[in-house]
C-alpha cells in the first residue's frame, strides 16, 4: 500500500513540559562539569540544543496506543483461522515476535491483513510503518530552562540507599517543543486511535522519558493545525472527485484509505469501504492547484480536537460489539 497515495494527515502540535522531563542521551560525555545523566542533545538552529527524539516520543505514543486497543479488544489474535477476513481489533506484543518467520511466507497485503491494529499503524518487522514522527525543537515562544538534580542509587534487595551511589542528571522544566506527527494511507479509525493517545497524553496519563513513576515526564500539548490532504483528488464545485475514476464526495467529507480503493482488486489490503464523516471544514486546493485539502487550526471548536472526535466516531464503530469508547 505504500506504493500509492491517498490520503496524508499532518498534525502539527506543541509539547510543553509541566514538570521536569529527560530524555537521556545514551552514553556520558567526557566533561566533568556536566551530570551523570545528561539529556540529549543535538545541533539545530545554529547551536547544540536540547531535543526530543521522535523515536522516542514514537514509542511512548505506540505503547499507550497498544494499551488502549488492549482494554477494548484483545492482547492476542482472537481467532484460530489465520486466513479469517473478519476484523478483529487485537495488539501482540512487539517483543515477542512470535509470528516474524510465519509473515514472510506471505505476500505484503496478506501480512498487513494478519498484522495486529496497532501493527497496521507503527509497523512490524515485516510491514512498514504508516506513522511517522518528527523531532521536536524547542522554540522560542517559551523560554528553555534547563537544571540538575540529585539522585540516590535503591538497593533493590534492602530498600535502603546505596552508600556512596549518590548521582546527578539533567531535566527541562520549562520550554515548547514543536513537533509534527505524519499518518499516511490510513482509516479513520487509526486517526481516531492517535486522537485518543494524544488526548490521554495531554491528560496526563502517561508521560515521556525517564523515571515516570516518579511524576517526571509529564507534558502538556498545545494544537496548532492539522491538514488532511487527497493528493489524487481535484475540486468540482462543491465536490471532491477522485482523479480518473468515478468516486465523488461533499467538498466537506473526511475520507479514510478505503474511499478511495472502491475498484475491483483495488483493495487487498482490506481497509474499511464506507469509511467517512461530514465535517464543518470545506476542502480547499492543495498547493499549484492539485490535490485537495482540508485544514484544522488551533484548539477552538473548529480546531484540532474537532477533527480527533470525528474520527474517534469511526474508531466507535470497529470496537466488540457491547463496547463504547
Amino acid at each position: 500500500m505504500h506504493k500509492r497515495l491517498v490520503n496524508h494527515c499532518t498534525i502539527d502540535f506543541s509539547i510543553i513540559p509541566v514538570g521536569p522531563i529527560l530524555i537521556k542521551s545514551g552514553k556520558e560525555g567526557a566533561d566533568p562539569t556536566k551530570p551523570n545523566m545528561e539529556f540529549v542533545e543535538t545541533y539545530h538552529a545554529g547551536g547544540r540544543s536540547v531535543y526530543l527524539p521522535g523515536s522516542s516520543l514514537k514509542g511512548a505514543i505506540r505503547a499507550h496506543a497498544e494499551r488502549i486497543v488492549r482494554t477494548v479488544g484483545s492482547d492476542k489474535r482472537p481467532t484460530s483461522e489465520t486466513k479469517s477476513d473478519k476484523f478483529e481489533l487485537w495488539a501482540d506484543d512487539p517483543l515477542k515476535n512470535e509470528n516474524s518467520e510465519y509473515y514472510k511466507k506471505l505476500p505484503s497485503a496478506e501480512i498487513y491483513k494478519q498484522s495486529s491494529f496497532t501493527d497496521q499503524i507503527f509497523g512490524n518487522t515485516s510491514i512498514a510503518s504508516r506513522i511517522r514522527i518528527q523531532d521536536a525543537y524547542p522554540t522560542t515562544s517559551i523560554p528553555l530552562k534547563i537544571e540538575e538534580r540529585n539522585g540516590v542509587a535503591i538497593d533493590r534487595v534492602f530498600g535502603s540507599a546505596v552508600r556512596g551511589a549518590l548521582f546527578n542528571y539533567e531535566v527541562c522544566t520549562s520550554g515548547d517543543f514543536r513537533t509534527k506527527i505524519h499518518l499516511k494511507n490510513f482509516s479513520l479509525a487509526q486517526l481516531g486511535l492517535i486522537g485518543l493517545v494524544l488526548r490521554d497524553l495531554d491528560d496526563g496519563w502517561f508521560g515521556i522519558g525517564f523515571a515516570k513513576s516518579r511524576g517526571m515526564g509529564t507534558v502538556k500539548l498545545q494544537y496548532h493545525s492539522a491538514v488532511v490532504q487527497y493528493p489524487g483528488c481535484e475540486l468540482r464545485g462543491d465536490r471532491i472527485y477522485a482523479i480518473g475514476k468515478e468516486l465523488n464526495w461533499s467538498n466537506k467529507f473526511l475520507l479514510g484509505a478505503g474511499e478511495f480503493l472502491q475498484g475491483k482488486d483495488e483493495n487487498p489490503y482490506k481497509f474499511p469501504i464506507n469509511d467517512k464523516q461530514d465535517t464543518i471544514i470545506t476542502a480547499e486546493e492543495m498547493s499549484y492547484g492539485f490535490g485537495v485539502q482540508l485544514t484544522w487550526t488551533g484548539e477552538d471548536d473548529r480546531g484540532v480536537p474537532d477533527l480527533f472526535e470525528r474520527a474517534v466516531r469511526q474508531w466507535r464503530e470497529i470496537l466488540p460489539k457491547g463496547v463504547g469508547a
